[in-house]
């Protein structure tokens, strides 16, 4: 079972949740506003691919977070995890989990190659 981790009215996310069922593989979403994530799992992530993959500098999100928050951001770990699980739509969409691998932002490619297609 793959999870998607995302907002389910970002355009990504529904293109990936669509490539997915296209394939026919298993999936399902965990949409951060509705379930919520804890900064355990977002500390995670950013040890494994770093802030600069998982944190979406581009969005109004980032933009509205406070230079402090922003700082914090920069410097990673515990810290950066509170202000992410606090702030989710900061993380790029869509993570997708694919047992222990995991990938940032839409990756057709990277997909097929983690479900064996």
């Amino acid at each position: 079972m793959v999870t998607i981790y995302g907002i389910k009215n970002c355009d990504t996310v529904r293109k990936t949740l669509k490539w997915f069922v296209a394939k026919g593989i298993e999936n399902k979403l965990h949409d951060f506003r509705a379930d919520g994530i804890d900064a355990n799992t977002i500390e995670g992530w950013l040890d494994e691919v770093g802030g600069k993959v998982l944190i979406n500098k581009r969005g109004p999100s980032y933009r509205n977070l406070s230079d402090d928050d922003k700082e914090i951001l920069e410097q990673g770990g515990a810290a950066a995890a509170a202000v992410l699980a606090a702030n989710p739509t900061v993380i790029k969409r869509p993570v997708v989990e694919f047992g222990s691998a995991r990938t940032v932002a839409y990756d057709e490619e990277r997909w097929s190659e983690l479900a064996g297609l």
